[in-house]
């Protein structure tokens, strides 16, 4: 995984290379040293096109994960007239590079982001049907002046997009790379591609999923659901770098842990996974972590930290995550403490769990589902914006500091097969053995994945499960840094998305002193329950009716 840039400007007559946009830089020195913005995202390596003739600047930053140093990019086609940048890990590249060998007599990719190219120059723009995995890239073909920007279908990789003053396109995996030339700034929707030529490029969706609309009536299968998740867990663990995983105790990463060992033992029976938690001492998670750790045989390391550490965080962590939502701050410092532990210890890649409550219904306050298809909709929606909450945490809390993530809940594969399950199946059913949620992932995987206290405890939220004084401590901190005065003008101050609470002005506030464009607030979404379903308002997993504490 790394981070990619790119400029493509729209009219290559207008031009000037040595003085871009009408600074002292040059197109190449201003290209790298934006891109150097999100170089956290690759340590090992920056390699950079630049074609002044056109007026393209394609650069990537590489994390070496897969291919050594075959996999540095750009990668260029055989005549070196095609040219790719690319973010991501492309989960089936060993059956593409078959296919392709075949239709091509030979061919040996040089990492698996390499058989984007190689299918490009086999499929043109068809591309798109053959890729399983988690992408963001750019290919562009000199001799016919063509680009092509894509983002997978759930937007596991961060992407943007923006405008310089003269229209010239650019786009980056951080928003901090285009800040500072384009006032206009926005996400690059998930499941979309781009093409054209750079004057004239279209805009497409090419993922339109049928769960999406229609209320899916298919039965859930257990044992197909459990073998659509090993088989995507066994994908995920290609990796040519250490890995480990996280564990905080709940069903998800627990099950993620439990089958990437139970595959790894396949070929090494003595294999050992390195796993790691986080909380305030006491908390609920590490309890049941190291259940988990002793049950699987995992190394397993409890990582401490303190409310002043964690306090600490806020602005650094507000810059690296590009948010002010209140649920991805709260979680995402905690993630970030981790993660720079895991890093420290030589491991480049992370397993983590994102992704089964959207599809499954997982949080607490989807027991106040009115209806199996209110409920539906609602999976569907928080999927939908995995891109704007855990998806954007995830990535940018591990890939700032240069170790990547992997969320095999979100596979290609096993979601379209998920998702296509009824609701009925799904959702939590009261005075039911479905009373709980996400039972129909447990019940797939209840004859020795994991401990029975682990795989039928009560959801608990990761920024709760590391410690219950954690929110309530940085509720406390964030309002004591906003006077009454400023907290009143909140909508005035501002309109779009305003803060209904003081903690949520905090964020708010330093968000906008890194990002001050309109456009850069309107690309944060709040992570709120459903309030129409008589859910609390504030997003941890305490406020909801039902929530258990399992604080010892």
């Amino acid at each position: 995984m790394c981070g990619i840039f790119g400029i493509i400007c729209e009219n290559s007559d207008k031009v000037n290379y040595d003085n871009f946009l009408e600074t002292d830089e040059s197109m190449r020195e201003i290209a790298y040293r934006r891109s150097g913005a999100q170089r956290h995202r690759g340590p090992d390596h920056t390699g950079i096109f630049i074609y002044k003739e056109n007026g393209v600047a394609l650069l990537q930053e590489r994390l070496a994960v897969m291919g050594g140093k075959k996999g540095d990019q750009p990668f260029f086609s055989d005549d070196g007239e095609i040219i790719l940048v690319a973010n991501g890990e492309i989960y089936n590249y060993h059956a593409v590079a078959a296919q392709l060998a075949i239709t091509r007599k030979e061919y040996t990719p040089r990492n698996d982001c390499d058989v984007i190219l190689g299918l490009y120059e086999e499929y043109g723009m068809d591309l798109l049907k053959y890729l399983s995995g988690m992408f963001a890239f750019v290919i562009y073909d000199r001799k016919k002046n063509f680009v092509m920007i894509a983002r997978d279908p759930i937007g596991i990789i961060p992407f943007y997009q923006g405008r310089d003053k003269d229209g010239n396109l650019w786009v980056a995996s951080e928003m901090k790379c285009l800040v500072e030339f384009c006032r206009d700034v926005a996400i690059f929707p998930p499941g979309h591609v781009m093409f054209g030529s750079p004057g004239k490029m279209t805009v497409d969706r090419y993922w339109k999923p049928t769960w999406e609309k229609e209320v899916p009536t298919t039965n859930v299968d257990l044992n197909l659901l459990r073998s659509k998740l090993e088989s995507a867990v066994r994908t995920h663990l290609d990796c040519d770098a250490p890995f480990a995983a996280l564990l905080s105790g709940g069903v998800d990463s627990s099950l993620v842990a439990s089958i990437a060992t139970k595959l790894m033992r396949e070929k090494d029976p003595n294999f050992r996974l390195k796993t790691f938690s986080v909380g305030l001492k006491g908390a609920p998670d590490f309890k049941y972590s190291k259940i988990v750790a002793d049950f699987i045989g995992s190394d397993h390391e409890e990582v401490y930290f303190t409310v002043e550490e964690g306090l600490d965080c806020i602005r650094e962590l507000i810059y690296k995550l590009e948010t002010y939502d209140i649920t991805t701050v709260r979680c995402g410092i905690l993630m970030y403490i981790l993660i720079r532990v895991i890093k420290g210890e030589g491991y480049k890649m992370v397993l983590s769990g994102e992704g089964a409550d959207e599809i499954f219904g997982g949080y607490l306050y989807f027991h106040s589902a009115p209806s199996a298809e209110e409920f539906h909709h609602e999976t569907v929606a928080r999927v939908k914006n995995l891109h704007l909450s855990d998806c954007l945490r995830a990535n940018k809390c591990c890939m700032g500091w240069g170790v990547e993530p992997r969320v095999p809940f979100l596979d290609t594969e096993f979601f379209e097969h998920a998702m296509t399950i009824k609701p009925e199946d799904r959702m939590p059913i009261a005075g039911t053995k479905q009373s709980i949620e996400k039972y129909i992932l447990r019940a797939a995987f209840a004859d020795g994945y994991l401990p029975d206290s682990v795989l039928w405890r009560q959801k608990e939220q990761f920024s709760d499960g590391v410690g219950y004084n954690w929110i309530d401590s940085i509720k406390d901190y964030a309002a004591s840094r906003i006077t009454d005065e400023e907290f009143a003008n909140a909508e005035e101050k501002f309109p779009f998305n305003t803060p209904a609470t003081k903690e949520a002005y905090y964020y708010r506030k330093i968000f906008t002193q890194m990002f001050p464009h309109k456009s850069c607030a309107e690309t944060v979404m709040k992570w709120v329950p459903r309030l129409d379903w008589g859910c609390a308002a504030d997003p941890s997993g305490r406020a909801q009716k039902l929530h258990c504490s399992n604080e010892s």
